[in-house]
């Protein structure tokens, strides 16, 4: 039997989208939280397993896993029902894309070591903060909104690696208080994806320690 323990932070977005993808294909796993708040991410023991300092970790019989979406792939490889991208290259081409104006444009200049180095070395405070983070996930919110199929998932009927991306970014979107009100799409997707267990128990406040 195959031992699968993430390691995890339960308000990641990055860290979400690989419970989501778990969930979905009904892998088991055991999940070690690594608190990022508290810095644990940089300490040796995460270091050990995932030199970049961050989360998530996907341990696989002793063998780290990281890069969620280079995790989520792997799931794909080694778990493939449901398939999270398509085999024609097309589509799988259009699914990747959605994810990754979240996952490479959105998040990476949005997450908690940014916001930290935008205080520490330019002094911003909270309110210059949040009107950053409002800033890039707007402009990324509207572009995939424009990429957004008919529904009711991003891409149509079932939800792909689009989906498992987007429904962290809106949870994230909406702790800062983001005005969603101009992308339908998205909203019926997150909708879509809320009547589904698999997302519901990948939640933070599902998961959240304590």
């Amino acid at each position: 039997m195959t031992d699968i323990v993430l390691h995890d932070y339960w308000r990641s977005s990055a860290a979400y989208r690989v419970r989501i993808a778990l969930n979905l294909k009904g892998v088991a796993y055991r999940s070690v939280p690594v608190n990022l708040v508290a810095g644990e991410q940089g300490a040796g023991a995460n270091r050990a397993i995932n030199p970049q300092g961050l989360v998530p970790t996907l341990v696989v019989d002793g063998v780290p896993l990281t890069q969620s979406l280079a995790i989520i792939d792997w799931l794909d490889a080694n778990f493939p029902d449901p398939p999270m991208v398509s085999k024609d290259a097309t589509t799988r081409s259009r699914q990747l894309a959605r994810a990754l104006v979240i996952a490479a444009d959105i998040h990476p200049i949005d997450n908690l070591r940014v916001l930290k180095r935008l205080e520490s070395q330019f002094g911003a405070d909270q309110a210059a903060k949040d009107d950053w983070y409002r800033h890039w996930v707007t402009e990324g919110l509207a572009a995939l909104e424009a990429m957004a199929g008919e529904g009711p998932f991003l891409g149509g009927a079932t939800p792909d690696i689009s989906d498992v991306c987007l429904v962290p970014q809106l949870y994230n979107a909406r702790r800062f208080e983001v005005d969603l009100s101009s992308y339908p799409k998205l909203l019926a997707a997150d909708a879509a994806a809320g009547e589904m267990s698999a997302f519901r128990r990948a939640r933070p406040d599902a998961v959240k320690p304590g």
